[in-house]
């Protein structure tokens, strides 16, 4: 019997690939995030969700969308899963501090910064948890 050859990829195209699947799924944790927060707009116009809970629902949507992000990418790498996760969560941290610095030309740390990066690294943190694979044991 002949031993499979196994091709190896290139070293650096394994790491573009890689990188390329956290930005898609910072994006993809971004675009949730978004919508997420778009319903808890609907919901405090609407009357059914206090104003005064509104920054307890920006962080909960912050974990939503970075655990639906980062499961996306832990799926898709299939490598070092929790870190997988807490760099989506990074992403998606440095994609809404973006998003700050273009509609208020300022950020600070004082303004709940901390908050929204503590929601982004758990959601992704949660992820890579969830989506790790268990190593099956030898007998």
């Amino acid at each position: 019997m002949k031993k499979r050859d196994r091709r190896q990829e290139d070293p650096g195209s394994l790491w573009i690939n890689t990188m390329c699947e956290l930005i898609k799924g910072g994006v993809f944790a971004g675009i949730t995030t978004i919508l997420f927060l778009f319903l808890c707009a609907v919901l405090v116009s609407t009357g059914l969700l206090r104003e005064r809970w509104m920054e307890g629902a920006g962080l909960a949507c912050c974990v939503l969308g970075a655990l639906i992000g980062g499961i996306y990418s832990v799926k898709a790498i299939k490598r070092r899963p929790l870190l997988v996760g807490l760099a989506v969560g990074g992403v998606l941290f440095l994609l809404l501090l973006t998003a700050g610095f273009l509609a208020y030309e300022t950020a600070s740390i004082e303004q709940g910064g901390v908050g929204i990066l503590c929601a982004c690294l758990c959601g992704g943190g949660i992820a890579g948890i969830l989506g790790g694979t268990r190593k099956k044991r030898r007998r």
